[in-house]
């Protein structure tokens, strides 16, 4: 990707989740230089409880760490740890994980949209935009793929689905007419971060991940964004590279237990 030079892809990696984020109405957003910190507390697990950046002197690390994990742990809220290429220090995830925390290892993906040529799904597989009259499918499917409390979810993509100017786009798969996968994506002026992809088990091996991406790459193609990133992990990492997604660098986020 000539135009894109690495530093300016990692920004558009680990940026994009952060600029584009929407809170809800109890989110809790801390941020400083070398930091960015997310509480929600109306969600006990998932993604808004999170520490997606921080830079911290060798002499303050274990301090902050141990900070963060007792007010997550008062709060009684399951969090993760982003450990991109700027943290800081250089033993951050050792320290994360003496302390409990587990390590997956996360691929950070991009393609340029101009580049991808990606084939049609199966006729048996549509993907729409979701609206307020498909949110509640849209929300019990994500919640029992990502085994989450529906609750919280809903208010969420209601917010989202309201807001005007939202850039957090949602789309619902289905396989023969059954709800069989969500994802979603922030469209920000050059870069589509894609996030949430989750298909029910009972409906993988049909092509519906693929048909997500393509479903949402077509709609940022529409909105002339160059650039898609994504995180992507174990399972969806192989798919996105044969997509062809290039691995612009690897990284961990940390789980608390």
């Amino acid at each position: 990707m000539p135009a894109w030079s690495r530093e300016r892809m990692l920004r558009a990696l680990f940026e994009a989740p952060r600029v584009g984020f929407e809170p809800l109405p109890d989110s809790v957003v801390v941020e400083r230089a070398g930091w960015w910190q997310l509480t929600t507390p109306s969600f006990r697990n998932g993604g808004f409880n999170e520490v997606a950046l921080s830079v911290l002197r060798e002499d303050e690390a274990d301090a902050v760490i141990d900070e963060t994990l007792a007010h997550y742990a008062q709060l009684g809220l399951s969090f993760r740890w982003t450990v991109g290429p700027e943290s800081a220090p250089a033993d951050l995830g050792a320290r994360l994980a003496a302390r409990g925390l587990e390590p997956q290892r996360i691929c950070g993906m991009a393609a340029e949209l101009s580049s991808l040529v990606l084939a049609a799904p199966h006729p048996s597989v549509r993907v729409a935009l979701v609206d307020l009259a498909s949110e509640p499918v849209f929300t019990r499917v994500m919640a029992e793929g990502w085994q989450g409390d529906e609750g919280p979810l809903s208010v969420y993509h209601r917010l989202v689905l309201s807001t005007s100017g939202s850039r957090t786009r949602l789309f619902l798969a289905t396989v023969d007419g059954e709800p069989a996968g969500t994802a979603s994506y922030v469209a920000l002026d050059e870069v589509a971060f894609l996030m949430g992809a989750v298909v029910l088990p009972r409906l993988r091996g049909r092509g519906v991940y693929r048909a997500l991406v393509r479903a949402r790459l077509d709609d940022a193609a529409t909105r002339g964004i160059p650039l898609a990133v994504s995180h992507a992990g174990a399972m969806s990492s192989p798919i996105l590279a044969r997509l062809g997604f290039a691995t612009e660098c690897e990284f961990a986020m940390y789980m608390s237990p």
